[in-house]
């Protein structure tokens, strides 16, 4: 009687059935799991509030023990506009000077996708824009 019931139970449910199903979660735990290159760029017009993100985002990631390059500072841009006082063209030339000086900062992540979602959720600063590229890696 327990040949027949094993018998059944076999021409029901294939062994290799079972053994697909699970295999199934495992290859995608793997697929989540995959390691990243994420590049973080950040730029803004105040150097206080832009530190104080990368100094956020920087410790987030050191306290997940993942591989953190950076910041890295670029070059400030400068951009300079120049006008004449007087709005009617008479009078000595007089003229006034603006300039914006725009900061940014690069950090690279070597990390799954899901866990940098999970760093860069912290607040931002504002008028601190981020902008996030992953890539696979190599």
């Amino acid at each position: 009687m327990k040949a027949v019931i094993l018998d059944s139970v076999q021409s029901y449910c294939p062994l290799s059935s079972i053994m697909s199903l699970v295999n199934k979660p495992k290859t995608v735990e793997a697929e989540e799991t995959r390691i990243h290159r994420i590049r973080i760029t950040l730029t803004s017009r105040n150097v206080k509030n832009l530190e104080k993100v990368c100094a956020d985002l920087k410790r987030g990631a050191v306290d997940k023990n993942l591989k953190v390059s950076g910041p890295v500072r670029l070059p400030t841009k400068i951009l300079r506009l120049t006008t004449r006082k007087s709005p009617c063209g008479e009078g000595t030339n007089t003229w006034d000077r603006f300039e914006m000086r725009i900061h940014k900062r690069i950090i690279d992540l070597h990390a799954p996708s899901d866990i940098v979602k999970q760093i860069t959720s912290i607040s931002i600063e504002p008028g601190v824009e981020v902008e996030v590229t992953i890539a696979d890696s190599a």
